[in-house]
C-alpha cells in the first residue's frame, strides 16, 4: 500500500493512551482521523480506578470507544504502555488494517511504530509538541494536538459569533486574522531549517522544466518530515502557507478531468 496519505478508504485502528491524551479534544482528533481513513477500532488505555481519568468517562459512549482497563501493579512502571503495545500486535496479525493512529506523546510507542510501518501499514501519531522526535520520526506523519486545540478555539469562536450581533466582532475577527497571518508571512523566510525543508522536498519532485504539482510536494514534505503540518504556521492550506514565503512562483492549471477544479503548481524562484 502506498504512504502517500489521503486515503479516505483506509480501515484504522485508532488506540488512544489515555495517560496522555487530552479529553478535551477528542472530537477535533477523530475529525483529523477521518480524513485518512475510518475508524474501524476506537479503544483507550488507562487504569479507569483512577480518578484523574474522569473526563473521559463522558467522552467514551458518545464516540463509541471502547474503554480497556489496566490496573497499575506498582508504582513507577507503566501497565497501560504494555497493554495498548500488546492489542497493537494482535490486531497487526489480523491484517484487517490498513493503519493506525496512536494517540500520546509518550516515546515508548517508538518501537511500536516502526514494527507496523515494516508490516506496510501507515501510522498517523498525536500528541504534544513535546513528544520526543524518536516517536515522531518513527511516525509516518504526526500531528500536534496543540493545532487541534486551536480548531476547537476557533469552532467555539463560530459558534458564539452565529448566536450574537456578528458585525462588530466579525470586523475584529478579520482584522486580527490578517495581522496573524501578515506576522506569520514576515517570519518564514528567516526560518532556515523550514526554507531548507521546502527545497529539499521541492528538488525530490520537481519536473525537468523547474514545476512541480502541490500534491505530491506536499507529500514529499510529510515524508522528510513527519511532523509537517501548514497549520503549524497558522495557514489552512499549503496553497496559502507556499505562497507566503513568496520563495515560488505559482500557477494553477484547469484539472484534465474536472475542469472546474485546479492544480497548483510551484517553481522555486532563481
Amino acid at each position: 500500500m502506498s504512504r502517500e496519505v489521503q486515503y479516505k478508504s483506509d480501515r484504522l485502528a485508532v488506540l488512544i493512551d489515555a495517560d496522555n491524551a487530552n479529553a478535551d479534544l477528542i472530537e477535533a482528533l477523530l475529525k483529523e482521523v477521518a480524513k485518512y481513513g475510518t475508524s474501524h477500532v476506537k479503544r483507550i488505555y488507562g487504569d479507569w480506578t483512577n480518578t484523574q481519568l474522569g473526563k473521559w468517562k463522558d467522552k467514551l459512549n458518545k464516540f463509541a470507544i471502547q474503554p480497556m482497563q489496566q490496573f497499575r501493579y506498582t508504582t513507577g512502571k507503566n501497565a497501560t504502555d504494555s497493554a495498548l503495545i500488546i492489542d497493537a500486535m494482535d490486531l497487526l496479525y489480523t491484517q484487517n488494517f490498513d493503519g493506525f493512529c496512536i494517540v500520546s506523546s509518550d516515546s515508548d510507542f517508538t518501537r511500536l511504530a516502526s514494527r507496523i510501518r515494516e508490516s506496510g501499514l501507515v501510522v498517523y501519531g498525536f500528541g504534544e509538541k513535546k513528544t520526543p522526535l524518536a516517536f515522531i520520526s518513527a511516525c509516518d506523519k504526526f500531528i500536534y494536538t496543540e493545532i487541534l486545540r486551536q480548531s476547537n478555539e476557533l469552532t467555539s469562536i463560530s459558534a458564539s459569533d452565529s448566536s450574537a450581533e456578528k458585525e462588530p466582532k466579525s470586523s475584529t475577527k478579520d482584522s486580527s486574522s490578517q495581522k496573524a497571518e501578515a506576522l506569520n508571512s514576515q517570519t518564514l523566510k528567516r526560518d532556515r531549517e523550514f526554507v531548507d525543508l521546502l527545497k529539499d522536498a521541492y528538488k525530490a519532485i520537481a519536473e525537468e522544466d523547474g514545476w512541480a504539482n502541490l500534491g505530491p510536494f506536499g507529500a514529499q514534505l510529510t515524508k522528510i518530515s513527519p511532523s509537517f503540518d501548514q497549520r503549524n504556521y497558522g495557514y489552512e492550506k499549503l496553497g496559502s502557507l507556499i505562497r507566503a514565503t513568496d520563495l515560488f512562483e505559482v500557477k494553477e492549471i484547469p484539472h484534465d478531468k474536472n475542469p472546474a477544479a485546479k492544480q497548483i503548481h510551484i517553481k522555486l524562484k532563481s
